[in-house]
């Protein structure tokens, strides 16, 4: 099921997810319906604070679900390690239209559960350095729009209230 993405400035945005501590069917379907909303919308990520479930829970594929080996769950995950500085443009589902340069770490480790509850570690670089970090940020309560310059911000911010103004928002 294509579940429905909230946009900035929902609330829910902007606060931390609450760890998940059942891996259950429930679970599993999210999971899924998540996935299948980021084919949907032509994303490589997705954190469940997007559709409204504030949850510590992420979905990626780089693949955009043509490699199914591609797809990662990543549930209650954390950096522990990261590594060089990479300037580059960011995109967001939550925020349709704006397309910014941020700073991320170059590579980075993390630690997280899968959706039966086992822990993992994985490294990642480039666009899974970056990606891993932008859904990681989703469910600690940040939006890549505070990572922007306060210049690009501010213009970024001014094209939302317009959108909305227009009711294309």
């Amino acid at each position: 099921m294509i579940l429905k993405i909230v946009k900035y400035p929902d609330p829910v945005l902007s606060r931390p997810g609450e760890p998940v501590t059942e891996f259950n069917a429930e679970l599993r379907k999210l999971v899924a319906d998540m996935f299948e909303t980021t084919y949907a919308e032509q994303g490589i990520g997705l954190a469940a604070p997007q559709v409204n479930v504030s949850k510590r829970l992420l979905t990626i594929d780089l693949s955009l679900g043509k490699e199914p080996k591609d797809k990662l769950v990543l549930i209650n995950p954390e950096i522990i390690f990261s590594d060089g500085k990479v300037y580059a443009e960011e995109g967001c589902l939550s925020f349709p239209e704006i397309r910014e340069k941020v700073s991320r770490h170059a590579k980075v480790r993390i630690r997280a559960q899968d959706e039966h509850g086992k822990w993992f570690e994985m490294d990642g670089e480039d666009v899974l350095a970056r990606c891993f970090q932008h859904e990681i940020d989703h469910v600690d309560g940040m939006l890549f729009i505070f990572r922007m310059s306060a210049l690009k911000r501010d213009l970024a911010l001014r094209k939302i209230r317009k959108m909305q103004r227009d009711g294309k928002w």
